[in-house]
């Protein structure tokens, strides 16, 4: 009697501390996202501290890298953007405990926002920067 009852106590214990340390989703998301290669260094204080007027367009792209979109404006003159999008989520759940600490069923919330970095770079005729703006969002 005493044997099926340490055994069954053992069991509960168990199940107990496997519902203690639940898996994180978010920490998923950031493993999964190193494993891809997401997360590249394109920023605005990037842009601040590295780009600058008169630079040429090649230590641009060492800085930065190779534009998403090249044109030209009315003159001819080169215009390269650089567009980011990225998506952060925020995952939180909960577990409750039922009989004998056995786990309920889990409740979990998701929350999703979505940031975009949009840098716009006019070089001169010589191929130089001769002016850079940038923009942000979230939502």
């Amino acid at each position: 009697m005493f044997k099926k009852i340490s055994i069954v106590l053992s069991v509960a214990g168990m199940c107990f501390l496997a519902g203690c340390y639940p898996t994180s989703l978010v920490d998923q998301q950031k493993d999964m996202n190193a494993a891809k290669g997401e997360g590249d260094n394109l920023s605005i204080g990037k842009v601040q501290k590295e780009i600058k007027v008169g630079m040429s367009s090649a230590d641009v792209v060492s800085a930065l890298g190779s534009p998403n979109m090249v044109t030209t404006d009315d003159k001819r003159r080169e215009v390269w953007v650089y567009d980011k999008v990225s998506t952060e989520g925020m995952a939180a759940t909960s577990q409750g405990r039922g009989f004998l600490w056995f786990p309920r069923d889990a409740n979990a919330s998701v929350s999703r926002t979505q940031k975009t970095l949009t840098i716009v770079i006019k070089f001169d005729e010589k191929g130089l920067v001769r002016d850079f703006a940038y923009n942000t969002s979230k939502f």
